[in-house]
């Protein structure tokens, strides 16, 4: 059972928020605290105690917009801990999904806190500390990724935050692995995401996704599109030109980037 800590200096939410953890039979405590400061001096109290101790938490349900130190710096600090709790972010502001995915939160729930959508977050943090216990109980292992074929000694477990990319859906912020993305179109400032069940926008520039992404297989064709090399059906060449097909999509391979290109789809094949 979660062992939980909401921080939001505002006391209404606080109370609200506190109220619906108590009331999920999952989380066995769950303490408040109204700024960065306080929430901090609990946190370093439990880490000291230990993960068996009577102080310990599990999670830490964080607001963003709070005065002196925001939940995105208290994120931060935490993550420079050997073994931080989970982080679930809790904001009326849509637009810090893409910091709370670089600061590996378990996930980004939108105010006013509907019931069902919190229980979701808890059962992700469950579903988390599970598969932490799991890995530690359990040799390293070698993995292979599915995209690139390269080996990852001591992969995490599936569908970590670091295997996903957080969208917005009607409303809810949801987590879509790496591996279902076929490739990626830049559209302005944001990326539009194509997957097999359809395309998502998020707010975050296509040359960040192609630096992150790299070591994942996907590989820049185009100023407009980053492409994941596995998802790559067809490479054609007609009157000079060079195109790829990806799935149903046809999409257009710069010059400056067909003769890498070409290279790496060779170099795959031979795998």
């Amino acid at each position: 059972m979660l062992r939980a800590l909401a921080v939001d200096d505002e006391r209404p939410a606080l109370e609200e928020l506190l109220y619906l953890l108590r009331a999920d039979p999952r989380v066995r405590s769950a303490e408040g605290a109204t700024d960065a400061t306080e929430a901090l001096r609990r946190i370093n109290r439990a880490l000291d105690a230990g993960p068996d101790g009577e102080d310990a938490i599990d999670v830490v349900f964080l607001d963003i917009h709070m005065a002196g130190l925001t939940g995105l710096d208290v994120a931060r600090l935490l993550g420079g801990f050997a073994r931080p709790p989970h982080i679930v972010f809790v904001t009326a502001h849509e637009g810090f999904a893409v910091q709370a995915f670089d600061l590996k939160a378990v996930d980004y729930v939108l105010k006013p806190v509907r019931k069902e959508r919190l229980a979701e977050a808890v059962r992700r943090v469950c579903d988390h500390l599970q598969a932490a216990r799991d890995s530690r109980s359990a040799p390293a292992v070698a993995v292979e990724s599915p995209q690139t074929g390269h080996l990852r000694a001591g992969a995490g477990p599936a569908g970590s935050s670091a295997d996903q990319i957080p969208v917005e859906l009607g409303g809810l912020t949801r987590f879509i692995p790496v591996d279902d993305i076929a490739y990626v179109e830049a559209q302005g400032d944001y990326a539009r995401l194509y997957t097999g069940a359809g395309s998502h926008l998020v707010r975050i520039p296509l040359s960040t996704l192609e630096e992150r992404w790299a070591s994942r297989g996907f590989v820049r064709i185009h100023r407009r599109h980053l492409v994941a090399l596995g998802r790559i059906d067809e490479l054609r060449l007609d009157a000079g030109t060079t195109s790829v097909r990806v799935g149903e999509a046809e999409l257009a391979v710069s010059r400056r980037h067909a003769r890498e290109l070409r290279d790496l789809l060779l170099r795959h094949a031979r795998r």
